[in-house]
């Protein structure tokens, strides 16, 4: 399996940030790191070799960017405006840097799908439904996809901007709405079992439901909990039968 790390200086973030890419083609896979944790999770705790087969036949290249989580959401100690603006440079990071990262470095007509697991799956799913003209799709896995969960009470405009069932929920505008629309990869999977919250995925489902969005809401049983194991699973299972 090809693997290369790279780095950048990035601009939005003010910082140094890495990314690790393997494969070398097939539809890009944006891969963002559950909590406060890095670019080479995914690689720590076997995901990315339990999707290897798929990386080596080429049909996915991986992309895993770093987060910033401890610096802005999980940062106890900075206040919730500095919070949110720190999250979204991120969010700038990802699609002024990243995206077109990927875009130089895989084929222009293959897809980009964001994908994670717990926090990653939020960021995955905002960074999509703000975004549709550059991201054609999420695997989002065992997520929640309500900011206000993580701040601690805390409520602006950014934190409402980047609260995928808060925006969602209000949103009118048929350009955004019918990109959703065109996409065939909009799926939220999530077990039942001990830490995990099938009622968080099933709001979202219920949003996107009432505005006509063909989407996948996929509930694994009382035995799935909010584990590295079950990702392990999840992952190459979509990337085998949905792409």
């Amino acid at each position: 399996m090809h693997r290369e790390i790279t780095q950048w200086y990035s601009p939005s973030l003010n910082k140094e940030m890495e990314v690790a890419v393997y494969g070398h083609y097939g539809f890009a896979l944006l891969l963002i790191p559950t909590a406060a944790s890095d670019f080479l999770e995914y690689e720590r705790n076997g995901v990315i070799e339990s999707i290897q087969p798929y990386i080596d036949a080429g049909k996915v290249k991986v992309y895993c960017i770093n987060s910033i989580n401890g610096e802005s959401w999980l940062n106890p100690f900075m206040h919730g405006y500095d919070k949110a603006v720190r999250h979204q440079h991120y969010n700038d990071y990802v699609i002024k840097e990243v995206i077109p990262f990927i875009k130089d470095t895989t084929s222009s007509n293959n897809m980009i799908i964001a994908a994670g697991a717990s926090f990653g799956a939020f960021h995955a799913a905002n960074l999509f439904f703000k975004h549709p003209d550059l991201i054609n799709g999420i695997i989002a896995m065992s997520g929640c996809y309500d900011l206000s969960v993580y701040t601690d009470g805390y409520y602006d405009d950014n934190v409402y901007f980047n609260s995928p069932v808060h925006y969602l929920a209000q949103l009118r505008a048929e350009w955004h709405l019918s990109l959703y629309r065109e996409s065939r990869h909009i799926h939220f999977v999530t077990g039942s079992g001990a830490y995990e919250r099938p009622d968080y995925a099933q709001q979202i489902s219920s949003i996107l439901s009432a505005k006509n969005v063909r989407h996948e809401l996929d509930i694994w049983g009382s035995d799935i909990p909010h584990e590295w194991w079950v990702w392990k699973k999840m992952l190459p299972y979509y990337i085998e039968t949905r792409f």
